[in-house]
This record gives C-alpha cells, sequence and structure tokens, in this order.
C-alpha cells in the first residue's frame, strides 16, 4: 500500500491554539497533496465535525476552553470511526492512561516533527486496513 497516496484521501482536521504549529503543518501537508483543516479551539473542532466528514482528527491537549481529551469524548459521540492523535506539552500517566481509556490511538509529545507526525498517521491508516480477526483474540 503507498501510504502517501492513502493519505491524499482523506480529510483530517488539525485543532491547535498555537498558530505556528497550525501554519507549518499546514504548508508541509499542502506541499505534500494532503488534506489539512485547521482550527483553534475544540468547540470550533467540534462545529466543523458536525458539518464535514473527516477521517483523522488531531488534536492538542491544552486548548483554550474545553481540552483535547473532552474534544475526542464528544467528537466520538457522533464520529466513532475517526482516526486519533492527541498532541501534547504535558505528557504524564493520568493524560496517557485517560488516552487509552478515550480510545486515542496515538499520543505524541511536543516538540515533535512533521516526520514523526506523519509515521503516526501512516501507522494508523495501516492499522485501520489490516483486518481484525476476533476469533483468534485472547
Amino acid at each position: 500500500m503507498d501510504l502517501s497516496k492513502e493519505l491524499k484521501k482523506i480529510k483530517i482536521l488539525l485543532i491547535d491554539d498555537d498558530k505556528w504549529i497550525r501554519d507549518s503543518l499546514v504548508m508541509y501537508f499542502e506541499g505534500e497533496g494532503w488534506s489539512l483543516s485547521v482550527c483553534e479551539t475544540a468547540e470550533e473542532g467540534l462545529e466543523i465535525l458536525r458539518h464535514a466528514d473527516y477521517q483523522a482528527v488531531i488534536a492538542d491537549y491544552l486548548l483554550p476552553g474545553m481540552d483535547g481529551l473532552e474534544f475526542f469524548r464528544r467528537a466520538l459521540e457522533f464520529h466513532p470511526g475517526l482516526l486519533k492523535i492527541l498532541i501534547t506539552a504535558y505528557g504524564n500517566e493520568k493524560i496517557f492512561a485517560e488516552a487509552e481509556v478515550i480510545g486515542i490511538e496515538t499520543v505524541i509529545e511536543k516538540p515533535f516533527t512533521v516526520e514523526i507526525l506523519k509515521q503516526s498517521l501512516f501507522q494508523l491508516l495501516l492499522d485501520r486496513d489490516q483486518p481484525h480477526d476476533a476469533s483468534t483474540a485472547g
């Protein structure tokens, strides 16, 4: 599977209040031919998801108002199939444990590189496309 080609087929939403991160990632994603929309708050992100079909969301943990964990809790109520990445500069066991309970597949600690983000998205695409056989579990 050509993961770069697969990434061009999905819409990704980035929620981060840091303008530099938003602008940098938009430039990188556009340069790769990938679809990335951005917003500053979790509340804006929920509104966007209610009106458009996105396959992946990258959200910062610490946002004004609602944090990234609460955003994912609410978003998954009406959009359960999202590929989910949480980014945080405040990683600790409590955040990691809560992210796992919510079903966030990947947590990336700041500072991060676009290469780490790209590899995380590629891995999520691979995992999504792997057949899951419940009869072989356990």
